[in-house]
């Protein structure tokens, strides 16, 4: 059986002052004393599930988040629900690059999928997006229907 590790104390004390909250200020919002939280923090004991469940959503991240993230050696902080970080890729020498197999599984794409390439150039912001094409021809025919109606 192949079991995770247990990283909740580190990703308490890393949620907590990413979001500038103090120890008391946690303990308020999910009713728990201060001491409750230190511990915690500090690996001495785990929150039962419905104080997780309260700390996941205080920190808008899953459960299994709060519980099991590990950065690892890229230092990657918890993405909040429904956002995910599946790694890295190498782009190759023709500009191809594989899209990890978790990524695959949990979007659904499959090989012959059309996917929207999208860049920004801004300093700062550069950077990469793919997208379902579908979803990119959609919401520019939004636009183009906002801006430009067709007239009857």
């Amino acid at each position: 059986m192949n079991r995770k590790n247990i990283n909740i104390h580190k990703n308490l004390i890393f949620l907590r002052k990413s979001n500038h909250m103090t120890l008391e200020q946690v303990a308020d919002h999910i009713n728990v004393s201060r001491q409750a939280v230190a511990k915690w923090e500090s690996g001495g004991s785990i929150p039962d599930l419905l104080n997780c469940a309260a700390l996941a959503d205080l920190y808008d991240v899953s459960v299994d988040d709060l519980v099991y993230f590990d950065g690892g050696a890229e230092k990657v902080s918890i993405a909040p629900k429904g956002k995910h970080f599946f790694g890295t890729t190498v782009i190759g020498e023709r500009g191809q690059i594989v899209i990890p197999k978790q990524a695959r599984n949990l979007l659904n794409l499959k090989p012959g999928d059309t996917l929207a390439v999208l860049g920004d150039e801004n300093p700062g912001t550069k950077g990469i997006a793919l997208i379902p094409s579908e979803l990119f021809l959609k919401a520019t025919q939004e636009v183009m229907d906002t801006f430009y109606p067709k007239s009857k």
